[in-house]
């Protein structure tokens, strides 16, 4: 496809997410997706103010980033922790340049031990309502060209409107309890994507990719799939394997 039909593809997933069983968590791991693909960058990942204000990462496009996101949020620095903060984009980020990274060293010099170079950091907010942020990494020092920045942004926003959305449909303990599971969820499927790794002998990332792809060609959601594999009710031996 065409960058442009893949970019239609990411606001019709947006569209789509208007109905009663909006998976959150496979929503966002597919933003994360469709940044790398339509960026040309190496790395995305989202974090999403849970209801006491904080920050909880929900999705990342890959292992390495989503443990260099729960660093972030550990020592409470980086690029989508200051950008939630501020509601404002920080873009081309130079993580070699201390003067760039004063405000998060530590976060800077584990980001470069991954390999990357540059950060974008965009906020998630409407208007006055801010949901998360999403972070972008690169492993090269590379500005994103301004029709690349508007991609982003546009991607960042539809999301932001399609959780906001989906929250405004439904009641307000619903809501509550639907970012709640979301959390919950993430550290099942984090459990299951660990044992399928350890009993394949293969990387959390191919883990993960296969549960996702045995979750979508079997009609499934993801954390529902992962507590069957979890707790031994489904045989993985059922999943495809990388």
């Amino acid at each position: 496809m065409t960058r442009e039909e893949r970019l239609l593809e990411a606001i019709v997933e947006a569209v789509d997410t208007l109905v009663d069983d909006f998976d959150l968590i496979e929503f966002l791991h597919r933003l994360c997706d469709h940044c790398v693909e339509l960026l040309d960058i190496s790395a995305a990942g989202v974090m999403l103010a849970d209801p006491h204000g904080g920050l909880q990462l929900i999705a990342a496009s890959d292992e390495h980033t989503r443990l260099l996101e729960i660093f972030a949020l550990q020592h409470d620095e980086g690029p989508c922790v200051e950008c939630h903060r501020s509601g404002q984009a920080s873009l081309a980020i130079d993580l070699t340049s201390p003067e760039a990274t004063r405000a998060f060293p530590a976060f800077a010099t584990r980001a470069r031990e991954m390999g990357f170079l540059t950060s974008h950091a965009l906020p998630m907010r409407l208007r006055h309502q801010s949901v998360g942020a999403l972070n972008l990494f690169d492993s090269r020092h590379q500005v994103l060209a301004e029709s690349d920045i508007r991609v982003a942004q546009a991607l960042a926003d539809v999301a932001t409107i399609a959780i906001l959305q989906q929250r405004t449909i439904e009641q307000t303990s619903m809501e509550r309890a639907q970012l709640e599971q979301a959390f919950t969820s993430r550290v099942v499927i984090e459990q299951a994507k660990g044992l399928l790794a350890e009993r394949w002998q293969t990387s959390l990332d191919e883990a993960f990719d296969a549960l996702r792809r045995h979750a979508r060609s079997h009609q499934m959601q993801l954390a529902l799939l992962a507590t069957q594999v979890a707790n031994g009710t489904l045989d993985s031996d059922r999943i495809a394997r990388p």
